[in-house]
């Protein structure tokens, strides 16, 4: 991967704050999930979102110190895609999840470090139940 695309994730990486994962078995766990995931994908669009997602997860093990493989290189066209796709996924929810402390006065708002997926409820549990009413009015979600 060249300098400025893994100083790039870096930085973004530390913008969104996720806590380090304990044991360091959960990332090899996340990446065999989303590995499951990525080869169901049926239709151009999930497989995009899918590998976003694998993408994700090698480069939050490796930006948290468990790296369990490499990232793919950000040159040609299939991987910018995926890269820019994954870049905006995940600071969409981050923001989301943000947005929504501030707008219901969470007393430690600027500590939100999530990027669940909303739309999926058993997750959202984890996060916080008011996301629910907020996630109607949150247009383009991916």
């Amino acid at each position: 991967m060249y300098p400025v695309a893994t100083s790039l994730l870096r930085r973004w990486h530390r913008m969104l704050g996720l806590p380090r994962q304990s044991p360091p078995s959960w990332y090899r766990d996340g990446l065999r999930e989303e590995l499951r995931e990525r080869q169901t994908a049926t239709t151009h669009w999930q497989r995009l979102s899918e590998t976003s997602d694998v993408l994700f997860s090698i480069s939050r093990a490796s930006f948290d110190g468990f790296p369990i493989c490499r990232l793919p290189s950000i040159t040609g066209h299939s991987h910018v895609l995926v890269y820019v796709y994954m870049l905006a996924k995940y600071t969409s929810r981050w923001t989301f999840y943000k947005v929504t402390a501030m707008l219901f006065r969470a007393l430690q708002y600027k500590l939100m470090r999530e990027v669940v997926n909303p739309t999926r409820d058993h997750k959202l549990d984890e996060v916080a139940s008011f996301a629910r009413q907020l996630r109607r009015l949150w247009p383009l979600f991916p």
